[in-house]
């Protein structure tokens, strides 16, 4: 079973789950792929740390523009979808952050002058601990492609059995990237105003990309009832329900994952994984 795990903002503890998922499963004998794709920001190396076993570069074609050939035609300009080409005059002028690295402008250029020229977006580091397998993607401060860094992460990640998936947080299209072709997508939030507002959103940018989800409330005891009363609402199943525990947050301030400061919370996690495969029909 190939699952994300994902949140409606930061600090749910959606890369808490995601790793003591891997954990508890790799504890059982199961070879489990675990995949940092919130690539902005990974952070699964600061609690499972591994041997590192390869540290590849992710490249786009940038395109670049031979001056004695231009024309100033605005060709270019007029078939790039993401208005990422200005022409003044006979001057081209490409703004990097706005290009997707199509190639149109290449193609359609009718003095051929414009070439495509490799540039480095991030990179990809590949690694293992015990029967995990780590896989995480970096993106290159100031670059916003990070979709094409999840996208090679996962190219790379979902050929085991079993993959988890952290993905980024929010309903943006990073979020769509690391979720696509999965066998379903796990919602972590909390009890609060705050997770129910932000949960919403993610709900529903999964239904229109017509992806199976379920819910994972953390810090359970915090007292609102809002969030279940929405789930019980919206047709939502709960799978895994973490209370509110200092000892949680101290743990995870200190470096150490769930399961390793408290291993009587991995049956818990296994009951979660079972929900998750009832729920989305997956072995």
């Amino acid at each position: 079973m190939k699952i994300a795990v994902a949140g409606g903002r930061g600090g749910t503890g959606k890369t808490t789950l995601a790793i003591n998922f891997a954990q508890a499963l790799a504890k059982g004998g199961h070879e489990v792929t675990l995949l940092d794709c919130d690539v902005e920001e990974p952070n699964i190396r600061l609690f499972l740390p591994s041997e590192i076993e390869s540290v590849s570069s992710v490249e786009i074609s940038f395109p670049d523009v031979t001056r004695e050939k231009c024309t100033g035609c605005r060709v270019c300009a007029e078939v790039c979808e993401y208005q990422a080409i200005a022409v003044l005059g006979n001057k081209v002028f490409i703004f990097p952050e706005l290009c997707q690295a199509c190639g149109a402008c290449a193609w359609f250029c009718p003095q051929k002058a414009i070439r495509e020229i490799p540039r480095e977006i991030g990179k990809i580091q590949m690694g293992r601990k015990g029967r995990i397998r780590l896989i995480g993607g970096r993106l290159n401060e100031g670059e916003v492609l990070s979709p094409v860094i999840i996208k090679r992460v996962k190219e790379r990640g979902l050929d085991g059995s079993i993959a988890v998936i952290d993905a980024p947080s929010g309903a943006s299209w990073p979020v769509m990237a690391a979720v696509r072709d999965t066998d379903g997508v796990l919602l972590v939030t909390e009890p609060t105003p705050f997770g129910l507002h932000d949960l919403k959103p993610a709900v529903e940018m999964l239904r229109r990309l017509e992806l199976p989800c379920a819910v994972a409330i953390n810090r359970s005891t915090l007292g609102e009832k809002d969030l279940w009363r929405y789930c019980l609402s919206e047709q939502l199943p709960i799978v895994l329900e973490i209370p509110d525990d200092r000892r949680i947050a101290e743990a995870c301030s200190q470096g150490k994952t769930l399961l390793e400061a408290f291993p009587e919370y991995r049956e818990i996690f296994l009951q979660g994984w079972q929900n998750l495969q009832e729920t989305f029909g997956v072995s």
